[in-house]
């Protein structure tokens, strides 16, 4: 940043609210971002992990592949659903009732 702006920046009091909408909407959307422009996540001060842990959602296993049996069994689960539903019945919690 520029002396100025800096120094501006130290003396002048905090905008309201009204006012940064102000300055928002009268500010231009096609101006190019300054290569030295500070990143918001540095000025914040806020931390760089991704939102959600990595032991959250990991990575899917790769090179295995599901036998005939747990297929037949995924597939009659599917099924057994679908046909739940087809016949207007709901099973959200668990028991098959009248939805």
């Amino acid at each position: 940043m520029t002396g100025a702006a800096t120094s501006l920046t130290e003396t002048s009091p905090p905008l309201t609210d009204a006012e940064l909408d102000e300055l928002a909407l009268a500010a231009d959307p096609d101006t190019p971002v300054d290569p030295d422009a500070p990143s918001l996540w540095d000025l914040a001060g806020w931390d760089r992990n991704p939102l959600l842990p990595t032991w959250y959602m990991p990575a899917p296993m790769q090179g295995r592949s599901s036998s005939r049996r747990q297929r037949w069994v995924i597939g009659l689960v599917v099924a057994s659903f679908l046909f739940i539903n087809a016949f207007g019945l709901c099973s959200t919690y668990g028991t098959v009732g009248f939805g």
